[in-house]
């Protein structure tokens, strides 16, 4: 994994922090945090869309932070757990891997 698409998979972990912080935040620095970790998560995707393809960039990162909320949601703050949305995810993450990899190869045919 290069560092690019390292940026983007720290800046999607970092989404899933500041979406459940839009949520959960109640005093000023759970703000602050949740305002910081949205900063640094676009800084991030911003870094890596100068790049990579921006439509694939955008894809993986909304799917890692949507996958990672919902799983974050239903392991940390008791959303119950719902066969449909378990396979929904995994579906996206599969869309998500596989938009990774044809840009993977897309890449190397492209250098070639």
């Amino acid at each position: 994994m290069n560092r690019n698409w390292l940026y983007v998979f720290i800046g999607g972990l970092i989404e899933i922090i500041w979406v459940s912080g839009l949520k959960h935040s109640s005093t000023w620095w759970a703000w602050l945090i949740t305002v910081l970790a949205i900063s640094l998560s676009f800084w991030l995707i911003i870094e890596a869309s100068r790049r990579l393809p921006i439509g694939t960039v955008y894809a993986v990162f909304t799917g890692i932070g949507t996958a990672g909320t919902v799983i974050t949601e239903m392991l940390v703050f008791g959303e119950p757990f719902r066969w449909s949305k378990t396979v929904l995810i995994m579906l996206l993450l599969a869309g998500v891997m596989g938009l990774k990899l044809i840009t993977d190869q897309n890449d190397k045919e492209v250098s070639s």
